[in-house]
């Protein structure tokens, strides 16, 4: 089942092809000519393609700002490092969770552990 994505810019474009290989639909901020926009653009052009955001930006975690079940679903990775090699490592895992577990509506806090399911 192909799961729709954006892939904000500060996360490496390889997690663009690594999700496009599993076979999802996934738009880059670069790609659609969104680097630089404000991040209520970026959560509008969420809504309106009912796309999950994949991001490092924190702010996305706010709920009181970004209510999970207003989006197709938000997946915020806090991480220690955030080196490419790293971030892919942990995209991988991620991917591997996402064939198992809904989260349209939800937030998803992904960290090197766990990841912590909000909405």
């Amino acid at each position: 089942m192909a799961l729709k994505f954006k892939v904000d810019e500060n996360l490496p474009i390889e997690v663009v092809q690594l999700l496009r290989e599993a076979g999802h639909d996934v738009c880059s901020v670069h790609e659609q000519g969104l680097a630089g926009a404000k991040d209520q653009i970026l959560a509008e052009v969420c809504q309106s393609e009912n796309r999950a955001m994949v991001t490092l930006d924190t702010h996305f975690a706010d709920i009181r700002t970004y209510p999970p079940e207003n989006y197709g679903g938000l997946i915020v990775l806090r991480l220690a490092r955030q080196d490419k090699p790293h971030v892919i490592e942990v995209m991988r895992r991620v991917l591997n969770l996402l064939l198992s577990k809904s989260f349209e509506g939800k937030l998803w806090i992904v960290d090197e552990k766990k990841v912590r399911v909000r909405g």
